[in-house]
Parts: C-alpha cells; sequence; structure tokens
C-alpha cells in the first residue's frame, strides 16, 4: 500500500476510492482510518468474488462506477496497489474505459498512456446479439445451435466469429474463445467479452 501515499504526495487528491477484495478487508480498514487523518475523503468498493474472472469483472465494475459517479472530477487510478491479479484487472479497466491511470517505482509516479478503445464501432449489432446470446446461454454454446439460436446459417456465424480479410471476428477482438469438442465447435465468451455485454467497458461516444 505504499504506492498509495507515493500517489498521494504526487497527485492533489479530493478522495480516494479503494477497491477492496474480500481477502484484503483489514488492510483497506487501515489505511481509511490513515486518509481520515489527514481530512482525505475515502470510500470503499469491495470487490465480490474469488476466482481470477470473478475479481477482473468486479473491478471493471468498479471502474465503471466511479467513471459514472464522478464525471466532473478527473480521475486517476493507481495500478500499482494490489496484487498481481487486481493491478492488471486496474490497468485493463483504466484502459477500455480511457480514463488516466499511473504506475509507482520507489517515490516516483509515472503517468501511463491513454489508449482510446471503441470496439463499439467494430462490432455490428449481429455481433453483439451473439455475445448477448453467449451472455444469457451459460457463456458458452456450440456453434451450431449459437446458428438455430440466432437463426442465422452456419457460414454466416463463422463469418461473426472468425472475420475474413476485411473485417475482424469476434475471435481476432478477444471477445470470445473457440474449442472443438467430437467434431463440434465450441463458442464460448471471454472475460472481455463479458465485461462489454454487461456495460463496463465505456463507449467513447457516449
Amino acid at each position: 500500500m505504499d504506492s498509495l501515499y507515493v500517489g498521494l504526495k504526487e497527485f492533489p487528491t479530493e478522495k480516494v476510492v479503494l477497491l477492496c477484495p474480500q481477502n484484503y478487508k483489514k488492510e483497506v480498514e487501515a489505511v481509511k482510518k490513515d486518509l481520515e487523518k489527514f481530512k482525505i475523503e475515502c470510500h470503499v468498493i469491495n470487490v465480490k468474488g474469488e476466482t481470477e474472472i470473478e475479481i477482473w469483472e468486479g473491478v471493471f465494475m468498479a471502474v465503471a462506477q466511479v467513471r459514472n459517479s464522478e464525471k466532473d472530477r478527473e480521475i486517476l487510478v493507481n495500478v500499482s496497489t494490489g496484487d498481481r491479479v487486481t493491478r492488471c484487472a486496474a490497468t485493463s479497466a483504466a484502459f477500455v474505459n480511457g480514463v488516466k491511470a499511473f504506475a509507482t517505482s520507489g517515490e516516483l509516479a509515472m503517468m501511463l498512456p491513454v489508449m482510446r478503445f471503441n470496439y463499439y464501432k467494430v462490432i455490428t449489432d449481429k455481433k453483439m446479439e451473439i455475445l448477448k446470446i453467449l451472455n444469457e446461454s451459460g457463456l458458452s454454446m456450440h456453434m451450431d445451435d449459437l446458428g438455430k439460436k440466432i437463426k442465422m446459417s452456419l457460414p454466416l456465424v463463422s463469418y461473426h466469429i472468425n472475420g475474413n480479410m476485411k473485417s475482424e471476428g469476434l475471435k481476432d477482438m478477444g471477445l470470445i474463445d473457440t474449442t472443438e469438442e467430437k467434431g463440434r465447435v465450441i463458442i464460448k465468451l471471454s472475460t472481455l467479452g463479458r465485461l462489454i455485454v454487461r456495460g463496463y467497458v465505456k463507449n467513447p461516444e457516449e
């Protein structure tokens, strides 16, 4: 948590929002009390889940929540606190939402480049429909079952999944994964696909 105080020293801070996984509650409560001594407003968002995927989704949800509630303030995400999983999740959540992030090294803070991804520009209505069906169907389906569900021929489903020379498919975008089982292709929603379809990745044009 030393990285938190490095960030506070480097950047004027009105409020701190701590994202707290379940196994860090004692440490977070101690930090909150310290911040209160310095009259810094502090809020805690509990990140639910035990698996890496659940924690990633919880961090993305929390960053989206802060982004929406603090629209009139500049937000900085400190990606050097926490463990490996939460640091990676926080960095990715900041990048795909176009939020500024920084890392610390010793007593120095370094701003990371803002990368504005707009997946929504390349996700057509049909591709989004495929993502929603996968999300509603337990995250994975056989390709032929998906075709029946969406009322689409297998070649057309394959086009949306794999793309072609002119258009990226959902697989190349990292939104779905494919495996083969007994000669049948299984389509599975990736973590990023889940985050997008559940609204935890901001559309820059909104």
